[in-house]
């Protein structure tokens, strides 16, 4: 896949050095499988503007106009199949998401790091940022009750589909969604395992 995309990830980097005072990446630490932290890779659609305080300004004030056609066509995503490569990430499997996210789980919700985080999954072709968190959670548990080989072909195949129409990029009101903050549902209980981790 990076043989195939190498012309459109060379285009973008060289976009994005010039117009990124030569930082074309966005890395981050994000919880993998059984919430080992890894450094995702992603190109860079913010500038890393701040207020006057040293805080980084909200997102939406510091997306660029070429950061919303590189996010609608999630050629952002692309760098993470060096992810891939090195064994942090799977092609298909549940998005990784923030690591402050860990302690706000439910047991149930904490099963999407049974399996390798993926550059697409079951959540992102049904509806990826357009839909509400527990439901995304319950599609990331689902996948990893049925992952296989067809599944993920399946998954693969829509995501090429869904990226060629830009679909469920944002969420109402958001540069991409919304933080998390924790089930609405307050009988759920947070998994203390995976909660430790976050320290």
């Amino acid at each position: 896949m990076l043989i195939i995309l190498s012309p459109i990830f060379i285009f973008v980097f060289i976009y994005l050095v010039v117009h990124h005072s030569g930082n074309p990446f966005f890395t981050q630490i994000r919880p993998g499988l059984n919430g080992e932290k890894f450094k995702i890779l992603k190109f860079k659609t913010m500038t890393d503007s701040m207020d006057e305080s040293g805080n980084l300004l909200p997102d939406y004030d510091r997306i660029t106009s070429s950061g919303k056609w590189i996010r609608k066509y999630s050629l952002d995503e692309m760098p993470q199949l060096i992810n891939v490569l090195k064994g942090d990430m799977s092609l298909v499997g549940p998005r990784p998401l923030l690591e402050e996210y860990m302690g706000l789980y439910s047991e149930k919700q904490a099963r999407r790091h049974e399996v390798r985080p993926g550059v697409s999954g079951w959540a992102q072709i049904n509806g990826r940022n357009a839909i509400s968190w527990e439901k995304k959670f319950d599609l990331d548990v689902w996948y990893v009750d049925n992952y296989g080989f067809f599944l993920d072909m399946r998954i693969l195949f829509q995501t090429l589909f869904n990226v060629l129409l830009g679909k469920g990029v944002t969420q109402k009101g958001h540069v991409s969604m919304g933080r998390f903050k924790g089930s609405i549902d307050q009988n759920l209980v947070t998994n203390p395992e995976l909660s430790s981790l976050k320290s």
